[in-house]
């Protein structure tokens, strides 16, 4: 039996997050997408803290413009945060989506934005 689109985003997010995990020296950027809005946290794995967070429905993040304008807006905004939250490096989690339009754009503002990964 074929696996649906979902159980194969699964599968690829659990391969992942076997090989992955934040600390909070190192956290761990979480990426997250529906049809309409994009999320994004630094976690803390060893703790299992959220310690940053950025979303699409925000109100500081600029949503205007297509959805890839507004992950590259999301990624700015969450690296605004975490820079000042004094994080500067981190570990990239695709959270099994494809490395390609918005999960790439996310990555891409988030280095914009001063981050390193």
């Amino acid at each position: 039996m074929a696996l649906s689109k979902l159980e194969k985003r699964i599968r690829i997010k659990r391969r992942v997050r076997g090989k992955i995990s934040g600390s909070s020296e190192l956290p761990r950027l979480s990426v997250y997408k529906s049809n309409k809005e994009i999320y994004a946290q630094l976690i803390d794995d060893k703790n299992g803290k959220t310690l940053v967070s950025a979303s699409s429905r925000e109100k500081g993040v600029d949503a205007k413009g297509t959805k890839t304008e507004v992950s590259a807006a999301v990624g700015k905004a969450i690296a605004a945060k975490a820079i000042a939250a004094g994080i500067e490096s981190i570990v990239f989690d695709r959270n099994g989506f494809v490395y390609h339009g918005r999960v790439k754009a996310l990555a891409d503002g988030a280095r914009e934005g001063g981050l390193k990964f």
